[in-house]
């Protein structure tokens, strides 16, 4: 009993080191986004203050503790949640075609914010904790800009090298975030002890009835103190709902909510303070060891949303979203670190043009809404769509969930449309681009799919055209494994093999790899055999993985040496033979010929599929065909 509460304990903690970083950090721009001078500037009035606060803390428990807590994190994907998982159970509904792969594709665009999302947050975080020097000595502030790139720079660099030791560091570090921000929250609040209103919902719809277009204007940066909501639904595979669910309500959101309140009773006392309300929280005697607590709690909030991009992006690729790209895993023990150069490489441009195009976090906040209002609604509708369809849920039941949180969402959306010539073009040129770029490569897909499939012949056809062939087919020593890139259908290597070669090994195994819409397949559903019905040693093997698994072949293959003795070989020694696409645009096909280039030149920098089911290099031959798109 004292081990499980101990182990329960760690996962507590660990959920509020990886999943609170982004929402923990919001304090820090998120009320300087209403009151700033940058954009729709609204004045500290009491009024003001007390309304803004109220919408504030009824955001954050209407978005977080009740739509993902309480509704949304039932909605796992083999234990898996985030937009992906919302995807895939989609993709496994009975809906029609149509409307069905109309849902993917809003699930594509929120992957798209997301990518979004991803380079914002380390961007407007860190740069908001070092601006934190200019309100201890204003002649700091040149340095602000040098020390932000110095620190991102120094995060991205990092990341190859894996974040093990960092990572322990994550639920201690920000453990101490929270209690610092509560503290610095509750100071001021026993100053104005009045604040104490804004923690009734009446405020939050007063303020929005007696002002409403000022109101509604504020909604558009009131969404930044629900930024990372999205990130306890993604983590909920690494940690389980109920320890999440219990640091939010333990620790994360009474923090946030005292913290908040602190700002707002500063405000009301000192209006002036509107663009450093944060860091005025304390004591100038405690300012630089508050500011750099903050950069330590920025650098988490960040290495979360980059690690939170890598496994989206494996996802996306097992699921054929994506090309394949080189995932490296940074340790041995845990399956989820990895590293994807490219991610990685294209995230840090990203993000270092933010800090340089933006220059401050004030400018900054009005991009970031964009983004995540975008994600919060896209996750309302697909989870309406799940509920409906896949759990078969009254319409009665939907319609109040959409009534109760797609009606703020789609405030917060429409609240933000106004920032788009403000700096909110951003997030919808990058994801724009992200989306380009998936649905390219989904489309370009299905073509060279289709086409290959004219080219294979049923397997049943060309097993038997083996055994009456004339003259007959020489039979060298060994094994030899194939992938198929079709059930059913004969590998365009094996055709390659006999018809060019006339020969074939005595032992042969086709394996065909399923990447489900599941997150993770059981060893006892992972493959299923068939000998073909014929004594000819021509075998086929279908492999089912999960898109969060990791599709290894030749160790799949080792586990299953039990299943049958024609699988009673060693992996490490048999041939591997996989048929790999050269893709060449023509103007054939519904699609325009500019996006047929862009999926060649995916297709020929994409890794091999060789790398990906990691097969032996010194034992795979690899034999392309030319495939005209």
């Amino acid at each position: 009993m004292g081990m499980a509460k101990k182990g329960i304990a760690g996962l507590v903690l660990g959920a509020v080191g990886v999943v609170f970083g982004d929402i923990g950090t919001s304090p820090l721009y998120a009320i300087q986004a209403v009151f700033s001078p940058i954009g729709q500037h609204l004045e500290a009035s009491q009024d003001n203050v007390y309304g803004i606060i109220s919408l504030v803390i009824w955001s954050v428990i209407m978005v977080v503790s009740l739509k993902y807590i309480a509704f949304v994190m039932h909605a796992d994907n083999k234990g898996e949640g985030g937009i992906i998982a919302l995807v895939a159970m989609v993709k496994s509904t009975t809906l029609g075609v149509r409307s069905k792969w109309f849902f993917i594709f809003l699930g594509l665009i929120g992957i798209a914010l997301f990518y979004g999302d991803s380079a914002i947050t380390p961007a407007i975080s860190v740069l908001s904790a070092v601006e934190g020097l200019k309100v201890v000595n204003p002649d700091l502030a040149s340095f602000v800009l040098p020390l932000t790139f110095g620190i991102l720079t120094f995060l991205f660099v990092i990341q190859r090298f894996g974040t093990k030791m960092i990572g322990r560091m994550f639920g201690p570090v920000m453990a101490v975030w929270f209690i610092t921000i509560a503290l610095g929250g509750l100071w001021q609040i026993m100053q104005h002890p009045n604040i104490l209103i804004a923690l009734s919902p009446l405020s939050a719809i007063e303020f929005f009835i007696n002002q409403p277009g000022v109101a509604f204007v504020a909604m558009g940066a009131v969404v930044l103190s629900v930024t990372g909501a999205e990130a306890l639904y993604a983590d909920m595979g690494h940690f389980g709902r109920a320890p999440i669910a219990r640091a939010w309500f333990w620790l994360v959101f009474p923090a946030l909510a005292l913290c908040y309140m602190g700002q707002g009773a500063l405000l009301i006392i000192s209006p002036d303070s509107a663009t450093s309300s944060f860091i005025l929280l304390f004591p100038e005697g405690v300012q630089i060891p508050v500011i750099i607590l903050a950069t330590l709690a920025t650098l988490i909030a960040s290495q979360s949303v980059i690690s939170g991009a890598f496994s989206l992006t494996r996802q996306a690729i097992h699921l054929n979203f994506l090309p394949k790209m080189l995932v490296k895993h940074t340790s041995e023990r845990e399956v989820g670190q990895i590293y994807l150069p490219f991610i990685n490489g294209a995230l840090f441009v990203a993000v270092i043009l933010l800090v340089l195009v933006f220059g401050s976090s004030a400018k900054l906040a009005n991009a970031y809404g964009i983004a995540v209002s975008g994600t919060l609604a896209i996750d309302t509708i697909l989870f309406m769509v799940v509920a409906r369809s896949l759990w078969r849920k009254s319409f009665g039941y939907v319609a109040l969930f959409a009534l109760a949180f797609l009606s703020l969402d789609l405030l917060f959306v429409t609240a933000n449309l106004s920032k788009v010539l403000h700096g909110g073009l951003f997030p919808l040129i990058f994801a724009g681009l992200v989306f380009l770029v998936i649905h390219t490569w989904i489309k370009g897909q299905k073509i060279v799919s289709e086409e290959r499939g004219k080219m294979e012949a049923p397997l049943d056809n060309f097993v038997e055209f083996i055994r009456v062939a004339k003259p007959p087919i020489t039979r060298v020593p060994g094994y030899a494994v194939y992938i198929s890139h079709h059930p059913g259908l004969t590998p365009l290597a094996l055709h390659s093999t006999v018809e060019e070669l006339h020969e074939l090994h005595e032992k042969v195994v086709i394996v065909y790899v399923d990447i489900t819409n599941e997150a993770r397949v059981s060893q006892d559903e992972r493959a299923k055999f068939d000998s073909l019905g014929y004594d000819d040693g021509i075998s086929y093997l279908s492999l089912s993985f999960g898109f969060s698994d990791t599709p290894d072949i030749p160790k799949t293959l080792e586990s299953l040496r039990h299943l049958s003795p024609e699988l009673d070989f060693d992996p490490a020694h048999v041939s591997y033979f996989i048929s790999l696409s050269k893709v060449v645009p023509t103007n054939r096909h519904n699609l325009a010929l500019w996006r047929k280039t862009l999926y060649a030149v995916m297709a020929r920098n994409a890794l091999s599929q060789s790398d990906y089911y990691r097969l032996p290099t010194n034992r795979t031959v690899e034999m392309r065909t030319l495939i005209e798109v």
